[in-house]
């Protein structure tokens, strides 16, 4: 059961932009994951088709980028802060 708790990152989403505040701010997701199974995670629970992210409040990362590359680059204490808007927020 460890191991299947390592191979798993904490992602938490911060409104932003006037954007609702999401009901659960916090999720685990595999490593292995690509930003864009987060993003369809949001609109699913924004009920929308257009939302934007970003990290580190500033920039757009690609949809490809798997989490774990994201989370050691631009983590916090090992979780991975994403920031989302309803419109363009930053950049």
């Amino acid at each position: 059961m460890a191991a299947a708790e390592q191979e798993k990152v904490v992602v938490v989403f911060r409104a932003t932009g006037g954007a609702p505040i999401l009901q659960q701010s916090k999720v685990k997701v595999s490593l292995d994951s690509r930003l864009s199974k987060l993003v369809l995670f949001l609109r699913k629970q924004l009920k929308t088709d257009s939302v934007f992210v970003y990290l580190r409040e500033s920039f757009i990362p690609c949809m490809d980028d798997e989490v774990a590359l994201l989370t050691q680059a631009y983590g916090i204490e090992g979780k991975l802060h994403v920031s989302y808007a309803l419109t363009p927020a930053w950049g």
